[in-house]
């Protein structure tokens, strides 16, 4: 009987830390979702002020817009897979998943330099605030990326590590939905950028 009083008490504090941990996620991600709508907001006041450079937005971010979009799915699918506790599927998308994010990333570098290419540069005399903000928006996701790309990596370890279950996800969970807030974000921001050019 006390066994399982004390079994009981640890599944509730597991519970617990578990319910902790998912509140301070989603406290990190409304958060994250306030900068980027107070950079959004600063972009189309600085807009309408005038001295507007108009460009076409670089290809490689179109691109990486559907890299982003492939990488969910793979993420989706590490989901499904820890759901019914399939390790070796969980690593497999986790990898695809890594791999597509820095996919991600190299796109995103090649964007700059076609930026710089075209003169569009983030900061100095010849520099526009049409440009910079586009770099600024698209730099600090990219940072959100790496962040996330840490976490694929920790989940990945964990999960050759058969430290997952079909009970037992919460890593797998927690990574898919800060990549899935990553991703509709980078949607908001491109489809923002190409409509508020």
């Amino acid at each position: 009987m006390e066994a399982q009083v004390m079994e009981n008490g640890n599944t509730s504090e597991t519970a617990g830390k578990d319910r902790a941990i998912k509140m301070l996620l989603w406290i990190g991600l409304v958060s994250i979702g306030m900068m980027f709508a107070g950079l959004t907001s600063g972009y189309i006041v600085r807009r309408g002020s005038g001295t507007w450079l108009t460009f076409q937005i670089p290809f490689p971010f179109y691109i990486s817009t559907a890299i982003i979009l492939i990488s969910s799915i793979t993420m989706n699918m590490a989901m499904q897979a820890a759901k019914k506790g399939i390790l070796s599927g969980i690593s497999r998308a986790i990898l695809l998943t890594w791999i597509l994010g820095i996919a991600f990333g190299v796109c995103q570098f090649m964007g700059y330099k076609a930026l710089v290419d075209e003169k569009i540069f983030l900061v100095g005399t010849n520099s526009n605030a049409s440009g910079s903000y586009l770099y600024v928006l698209s730099l600090v996701h990219l940072c959100h990326i790496i962040g996330g790309l840490v976490a694929l990596s920790i989940a990945y370890v964990k999960s050759v590590k058969k430290k997952y279950s079909a009970e037992n996800y919460l890593g797998v969970k927690l990574c898919a939905t800060y990549w899935h807030f990553l991703d509709g974000l980078w949607v908001y921001l491109f489809v923002f950028m190409l409509l508020y050019r």
